[in-house]
């Protein structure tokens, strides 16, 4: 049976999404199988999931996945490359397909494209481009187009995801085969367009008391009707209560915290009131406003850069039918343990229950208690 993996966030389920599932399904086969690998509470821009994980997994088996696994909170912090090279290790032994959303559909230039970037060549070509003040997303095109490689497929968050799957890929040596899919609209889009919308759009909608139905499959519809909204906005004081806290040894020892960016960090935590404001205080031309957010979750979760880059030890199972039943018993024998609710004395299991009782705190209105994770049950459609 063909199994084709999704790295996904489901931010919330879009009619995008829905249409991405039932490619996948008329391309491969009726009877091949579809994995989403999900983020879990929190996603890779640094912010909340704006319904909870229970909700979305139950949402992308209603649309057609047939088994959904979460993507562990290590991974879904990420950066890009973290976040691919991350979902790829847990989806090659038991995928034969990988398929994302992209600007280009043309896997050749994809591959190319992250072939150049995995070269002995290009470090020194990106540092040329960096030294002369560049943004490292800027740099790095500028160094691929002195290499003579085209980089429009790095102009868009979709594309550079995208690369970043062929990277890992390669760089893993997986025989899974990248299947992109052409992805139109813009990622960013404020408004909500209904053949192809942003899930940027539909949060604002559903934040705002929107009419955001619409942009939702039908079946979705249901789990995320009465949902609590989870928002960044709703825990900021957590969070600047959580660095008001921290030592200096604290903010060294978080990720992403390189060339003295954890001391701006830690000092404009200490002056400034508002998460708005440090972030505005720190951003550059090399810090971009992405990695600055999630250097800030992962000192709210208390996430460590070693933590960060320790493999998690499990894969927890969310949602399946029963075809991503018998995907689950094939992951298991592939050496990736997707824990289906069983207690494990790990370390990553403390991380994942401390993640999840404070994900509760980004809850509009009343905080939700905690435990959620220890209650949590794996959604079955028969």
């Amino acid at each position: 049976m063909k199994v084709t993996g999704i790295i996904c966030e489901y931010n919330p389920l879009h009619l995008g999404h829905k249409k991405q599932i039932d490619t996948v399904r008329a391309l491969q086969g009726a009877d091949s199988g579809i994995v989403c690998l999900m983020s879990g509470s929190f996603v890779q821009r640094g912010a909340p999931a704006i319904v909870d994980k229970s909700l979305r997994a139950k949402a992308a088996i209603l649309c057609g996945a047939d088994l959904v696994l979460e993507l562990p909170v290590t991974v879904s912090l990420s950066s890009a490359e973290g976040f691919a090279a991350g979902g790829v290790r847990i989806l090659a032994p038991f995928c034969s397909h990988l398929c994302f959303g992209a600007e280009t559909a043309d896997p050749e230039l994809l591959l190319s494209t992250a072939r150049v970037l995995l070269s002995e060549e290009f470090p020194e070509a990106l540092h040329l481009q960096l030294d002369k003040g560049l943004s490292f997303p800027a740099a790095r095109q500028a160094a691929l187009e002195a290499m003579g490689i085209n980089s429009d497929a790095l102009s868009h968050p979709n594309g550079i995801l995208a690369v970043e799957y062929c990277k890992a890929i390669l760089s893993q040596k997986t025989a899974m085969a990248p299947l992109p899919i052409h992805r139109s609209g813009s990622y960013h889009d404020l408004e909500a367009d209904l053949q192809n919308p942003s899930a940027t759009a539909v949060r604002r909608l559903m934040v705002e008391s929107g009419a955001w139905l619409d942009y939702v499959p039908a079946q979705a519809r249901t789990c995320f009707a009465d949902a609590a909204i989870h928002t960044l906005s709703a825990g900021e004081r957590a969070i600047l209560g959580q660095l008001r806290r921290m030592t200096e040894a604290d903010f060294e020892a978080l990720p992403y915290g390189s060339e003295g960016l954890w001391r701006k960090l830690m000092h404009a935590a200490r002056e400034c009131s508002t998460l708005e404001g440090i972030l505005a205080s720190v951003k550059s031309k090399r810090y971009t406003m992405t990695r600055l957010s999630r250097m800030l979750m992962c000192a709210f979760l208390g996430i460590t850069k070693v933590e960060l880059e320790t493999p998690a030890p499990y894969v927890r199972a969310l949602a399946f039918n029963d075809r991503g039943r018998d995907i689950l018993r094939t992951a298991r024998q592939s050496g990736i343990f997707p824990n289906t609710g069983e207690k494990i004395d790990s370390p990553y299991q403390t991380l994942e229950n401390r993640c999840g009782d404070l994900y509760g705190l980004f809850a509009q209105g009343a905080p939700e208690p905690p435990g959620a994770e220890t209650s949590r049950r794996v959604f079955y459609l028969a």
